[in-house]
């Protein structure tokens, strides 16, 4: 790798427009027809997509180059999320970040492993001083591959500004062919007060579509009233991938004038998790398609509005005619247009909107607790985007919290009294959350004397349950007593099936050695090349803990010449 001096105090960052950021400063990471499963800003599950998935042929390997000069100032390597990743800072203050990677280049790869048999861990977050890594644009950093969260092969890419937001790689002259248009799935008219309606119902209206030759869509006419919004479900396809991915802008017109759009340019990571108040969530919940609201609500402080007059609600009076125009672009100004006309009309028989009253009435802006046997619940103020009426029912050692039908900001508290178990059996009781088929999973559990809580931002059913099963433990390719001198890798798998492996620990002959621990696959590995031994005989070790303290203790000699 070439080494260039780079003096990170001396860098700076100017504040670019959209138009003028540096079109030619970055280079494609990898060296293949950018093909991509993921655009910047889709819409994802309680966040925005902060960068662009880029398909790496369906395979790992594949070489990853630094795509401006600058300094390795983070690396972070995980179980989850986004695996091995590398952040690169360049001198003109942005960062570019690498991730899901396979491994990394020779002279890095040989930096970290020093520090992770130091640590003694696969999972490391290393802040590499002024210097001590530097890159020139180009250089080969790392190879793709398929760690942590990833569904697939590929390269996550981002570019983040000087205050860490991510930003759409494509403004900065990253390219990726696409002559095609978005796609519209459905669109939909909300009502948005108590007098609002749209062909004389409250609830939100699916709108029939019909395609126009020109690529465009009409509606079906309507008749409505009162303060209205408009939703849409859209996709977005390039030219060489087949995959649903997200859209770059959506705007509206009401009769002509502009009153909203939205852009996927930048974002900050603190407020990613308001996507949940951007789309429709109960329709997510229920029908697996997100519907993005084309307006504003209490509660949303999203940085990706622009020109929105009236928080992009409109009101529809009696006797007026109304068209309402949905641009849908992607990044290349393909566009996609849904024109709606509306006739204003007033009606007195309504469908109201259904409201299930409980007893548990919960104010967004105040505190909400429950007590009840051996249960309490506690959501602290704003958890909630809006007033809710929550159906709550405990029954034995199981609590129904509402439904995961409306979204959380924060945390809430439950907890359980289980001062009714013995010591031994508490060592093995957590709480788990219930999933569609009655099936569980576990919730990380604080146990403190007679007090088992856990804290989530999913409503649900929550239950005790009791883990006494160990951890299994299968070797691949060691066998007691076997020749390994051909081998380059040790491999074994490992599963627990109740609560989930929480840790491990491998050694050889008494020495820590390295297993990197694919959570998808259940597969630990060792790489010879590590040369923590140098003995013929050789005596392997390992011990696997689940998340309530069952542990597996798997041995085995195996020989291999030095």
């Amino acid at each position: 790798m070439r080494v260039i001096t780079i003096f990170l105090s001396l860098f700076f960052f100017i504040g670019y427009s959209q138009n003028n950021l540096p079109k030619d400063y970055f280079m494609n990471p990898l060296d293949i027809p950018l093909a991509v499963s993921g655009t910047y800003g889709e819409l994802r599950s309680n966040h925005f997509h902060s960068g662009l998935d880029l398909k790496t042929e369906g395979q790992e390997g594949l070489k990853v180059y630094a795509s401006a000069s600058g300094a390795i100032t983070r690396i972070k390597i995980s179980h989850f999320g986004y695996g091995k990743a590398m952040y690169i800072t360049h001198p003109n203050g942005y960062t570019s970040v690498y991730a899901h990677l396979q491994k990394f280049a020779p002279e890095i790869e040989a930096y970290i492993k020093k520090r992770q048999y130091a640590k003694e861990s696969y999972q490391i977050e290393l802040f590499p001083k002024t210097g001590a890594l530097s890159v020139k644009k180009g250089d080969v950093i790392a190879y793709s591959g398929n760690t942590g969260g990833s569904g697939g092969p590929h390269l996550h890419f981002e570019i983040r500004d000087a205050k860490a937001r991510p930003m759409n790689p494509m403004s900065f002259g990253i390219d990726v062919k696409d002559t095609k248009k978005p796609t519209i799935n459905s669109a939909w008219i909300y009502s948005l007060d108590n007098n609002a309606h749209v062909d004389g119902n409250q609830q939100p209206n699916k709108l029939r579509l019909i395609p126009q030759e020109d690529g465009s869509y009409k509606a079906a006419s309507v008749t409505a009233y009162g303060k209205l919004g408009i939703g849409v479900s859209v996709i977005d396809q390039q030219n060489l991938a087949a995959n649903k991915n997200g859209v770059y802008e959506i705007s509206t017109a009401l009769n002509g004038q502009k009153n909203f759009a939205l852009k996927m340019n930048r974002f900050s990571f603190s407020e990613t998790r308001y996507i949940n108040r951007l789309i429709d969530y109960s329709h997510y919940k229920k029908n697996r398609s997100r519907v993005t609201k084309l307006f504003i609500e209490n509660n949303n402080p999203l940085s990706i509005y622009e020109n929105v007059v009236n928080d992009g609600v409109f009101v529809v009076e009696d006797s007026l005619s109304y068209t309402v125009k949905v641009f849908v672009k992607d990044f290349k100004d393909n566009t996609t247009i849904i024109s709606i006309p509306i006739e204003g009309k007033q009606v007195s028989e309504i469908a109201k909107k259904e409201i299930s009253k409980t007893p548990y009435h919960a104010q967004s802006n105040q505190n909400f607790t429950y007590s009840s046997g051996i249960f309490d619940v506690y959501i602290p103020k704003n958890s909630l985007y809006e007033n809710t009426y929550l159906d709550i029912e405990a029954n034995g050692d199981t609590i129904k919290i509402h439904q995961d039908e409306i979204p959380m900001h924060k945390n809430m508290t439950i907890a359980f009294d289980v001062s009714n178990y013995s010591e031994a059996d508490k060592k093995r009781l957590y709480i788990g959350r219930l999933g569609y088929r009655n099936d569980h999973y576990y919730v990380k559990t604080n146990k403190k004397n007679n007090r088992f809580s856990a804290r989530t931002r999913t409503f649900g059913t929550y239950s005790l349950f009791t883990d006494t099963e160990k951890p299994t433990i299968v070797p691949i390719n060691v066998s007691d007593k076997k020749w390994m001198s051909k081998a380059n890798f040790l491999k074994i798998k490992i599963n627990d099936a109740d609560s989930g492996i929480a840790s491990y620990r491998a050694t050889i002959n008494g020495k820590y050695i390295l297993m990197e621990y694919d959570y998808k696959t259940g597969m630990l590995v060792y790489d010879f090349n590590d040369q923590v031994i140098s003995d013929t005989e050789n005596k392997f070790k390992l011990i696997v803990l689940d998340k309530v303290g069952n542990n597996t203790t798997f041995e085995t000699i195996f020989f291999r010449k030095p």
